[in-house]
């Protein structure tokens, strides 16, 4: 019989800790109990930002590299090294595609890397890389020509892993671990929606949409603007960093970041996805529906076996097929959409739920750490 082996301690390296699906999900994921690992470090390449304060109040210790500053790859680089050595970690773990190169490259140059294992994740699926920097191409050029050198790399999508293999990812041992849903903290809430609609003098018997996602290409704003052109008896609620600074529309309320999103939801009908590429696995998505909003998705990344029945999927970058599917949702008698939420909720229950993404790092770090046979 073998010996279950848990990590004593765990370095994540993490690009950022912005507001952000995957920041968010790491958040959940190292704070987690029973924890991961006797001590956990999370080291990010920016600015901590939304993020630190939960993760610290959990015991948590955040160390910043300041990759933003002049000369502060050289310096950091050379920072996190001194920290692997000192702290020897039995994982190190990079979070999105810097934090990936960057943790390989600290692991190497700390004279560790015969004994720490080194686990990389890929947060994304179909990215088009034209619409970003030649930086961020350049970086994932690096980490698909060093793939076969972590000891395991995790998606958190089936549509990411593929992506990234016919990237010419060349992993030794690939896992597929979705991301995970706090239920206690995304539920459904009905004084909290009686209150934010009162809040933003919207009547309980107009049907609200949720779109929470930061301005970026990705996204698709423009094609979600479109799509409600077409929906004038629809009120769209725009959350995210930027969306403050989109172009006014009577039926949408441009709110920026909040740090209320359940509140958002709570105020909501329907949670929307418009994404045109490179979502992996959206959180929004899934904790919309956690929160008991049918879901309506572009068919990008894994959306439809997060959506599952209680949803509609529709193409990507068609602004009239979503106007179309937010009508039908609008349109339902209220006992079809109370169906669709208890649908959604029960769905994310048995199938994204914290406790299940943790179980499976679990193993996996647990796997790691057996002894060569």
């Amino acid at each position: 019989m073998g010996v279950t082996l848990r990590p004593r301690k765990i370095i994540y390296v993490t690009t950022d800790l912005f507001v952000g699906g995957a920041e968010g999900m790491l958040t959940r994921l190292v704070t987690a109990r029973p924890a991961l690992a006797d001590e956990i470090i999370v080291v990010t390449l920016l600015p901590a930002e939304a993020y630190v304060e939960r993760l610290r109040a959990a015991g948590i210790a955040v160390l910043e590299l300041g990759f933003h500053r002049p000369g502060g790859v050289a310096t950091g680089l050379l920072r996190l090294a001194r920290l692997i050595a000192r702290a020897q970690p039995d994982i190190v773990q990079g979070w999105m595609y810097h934090g990936d190169l960057v943790a390989l490259i600290g692991l190497v140059m700390s004279g560790r890397r015969r004994k720490t294992r080194l686990v990389w994740s890929i947060r994304c699926s179909d990215m088009d890389f034209r619409r970003y920097r030649l930086r961020l191409r350049l970086v994932v050029k690096a980490c698909t020509a060093l793939s076969r050198m972590p000891d395991a790399i995790t998606a958190n999508s089936a549509a990411g892993l593929q992506t990234h293999l016919k990237l010419g990812y060349r992993p030794r041992r690939a896992e597929v671990i979705p991301n995970g849903i706090d239920l206690d903290h995304f539920k459904p809430d009905a004084a909290a929606r009686a209150a934010l609609r009162s809040e933003l003098g919207i009547a309980d018997d107009i049907f609200v949409v949720a779109h929470v996602a930061r301005v970026d290409p990705m996204k698709d704003h423009e094609g979600f603007a479109t799509a409600l052109t077409k929906l004038p008896d629809v009120i769209a609620l725009l959350v995210g960093t930027g969306t403050e600074l989109l172009s006014a529309q009577c039926n949408t309320r441009r709110l920026g970041r909040r740090d209320d999103v359940t509140r958002i939801f709570a105020a909501a009908d329907a949670v929307v996805s418009s994404s045109a590429f490179g979502e992996g696995f959206s959180n929004v998505l899934a904790e919309g529906m956690a929160c008991g909003l049918p879901a309506i998705s572009t068919d990008v990344g894994d959306a439809r076996s997060i959506v599952g029945d209680s949803g509609i999927i529709v193409p990507a970058r068609d602004s009239c097929a979503l106007a179309a599917a937010v009508r039908t949702v609008a349109r339902e008698p209220k006992a079809i959409r109370m169906r669709r939420a208890e649908q959604a909720r029960a769905y994310i229950e048995k199938h994204f739920a914290l406790s299940q993404a943790v179980k499976h790092y679990s193993d996996l770090y647990e796997s790691l750490m057996q002894p060569a046979s």
